[in-house]
């Protein structure tokens, strides 16, 4: 009998399934109203993000502008390190916890920092790209992935399910 610890790991023993994510059909627990939960999971990180952009900004100004360079090549990295920082921890930014969600890889595993930083840097470079016309892709994926998730191999879950599966 293995004991189960509730730290992350690298390895395939914190898997909460084998091959592929629970089918949306068999399990739709996993999946249930996950598309308006990470909408809102990020729109409440876009405001923390700006509340402490805000904050930079406002050092900037107390300095005199003397800070400014610096102030304006952290406000560029900081959505970047806030969303790679959060994902790469604990499987999700605040917001997404707050919204019970939580990114998950596609064998199951806790999200590292490394493939936290490519699913990151896809979703801005590929709304960049489209004008976040690029999300609508989660409409016809069974387990409502967007592109980013594709192509980073990763998939969001609820998090309570995975808690409960792997109890």
């Amino acid at each position: 009998m293995t004991s189960r610890s509730n730290l992350p790991s690298l390895g395939l023993d914190d898997a909460t399934w084998d091959e592929s994510p629970p089918d949306p059909l068999a399990e739709p627990g996993y999946y249930d109203g996950l598309i308006w939960r990470r909408v809102f999971g990020f729109a409440l990180d876009v405001v923390l993000v700006w509340g402490a952009n805000a904050c930079l900004w406002l050092i900037g100004v107390l300095t005199l502008g003397l800070l400014w360079p610096i102030v304006a090549m952290i406000s560029v990295v900081l959505p970047l390190a806030y969303h790679t920082y959060f994902i790469g921890r604990d499987g999700g930014t605040p917001g997404m916890s707050l919204f019970d969600v939580e990114l998950r890889n596609w064998n199951g595993n806790r999200v590292d920092y490394l493939q936290a930083f490519l699913q990151t840097a896809l979703f801005y470079a590929t709304i960049a790209v489209t004008s976040g016309l690029v999300l609508v892709v989660a409409l016809f994926t069974a387990r409502n992935r967007t592109l980013h998730d594709i192509l980073a191999g990763t998939v969001a879950i609820r998090r309570s399910q995975a808690s409960t599966a792997t109890a």
